[in-house]
């Protein structure tokens, strides 16, 4: 079983910075892609931002330029820095894992609120 564990969220003025951290724990054998997701209020869940195995990495286009993803393979581990945040960054933001044989697993959700 794996479990994620997400860490860093909170309350931030518009023009601040957040740092997301989320650690993968249990029967972990390999770690293909992690990402985060993030869902507003009545809105689907959204990608942010992916990274593969490989660094190879995306973002949605609304965060491309202000946030970067990173992983730690080592502690199986993947991080969210988030700068310039405006209000419509406002969601919780889900850590996601594929491993190398395919199993999914969601982290349980970190509020991010951007609010003067």
């Amino acid at each position: 079983q794996v479990q994620l564990v997400e860490s860093g969220g909170g309350l931030v003025q518009p023009g601040g910075s957040l740092r997301l951290s989320c650690s993968a724990s249990g029967t972990i054998f390999s770690i293909a892609t992690m990402a985060w997701y993030r869902q507003a209020p009545g809105n689907q869940r959204e990608l942010v931002a992916r990274i593969t195995g490989g660094g190879s990495t995306n973002y949605a286009d609304s965060v491309k330029g202000r946030f970067i993803i990173s992983r730690d393979n080592a502690k199986n581990s993947v991080y969210l820095q988030m700068n310039s945040l405006k209000a419509e960054d406002t969601a919780v933001y889900y850590c996601y894992v594929v491993t190398s044989a395919l199993q999914v697993h969601w982290g349980q959700g970190t509020q991010v609120t951007v609010s003067s």
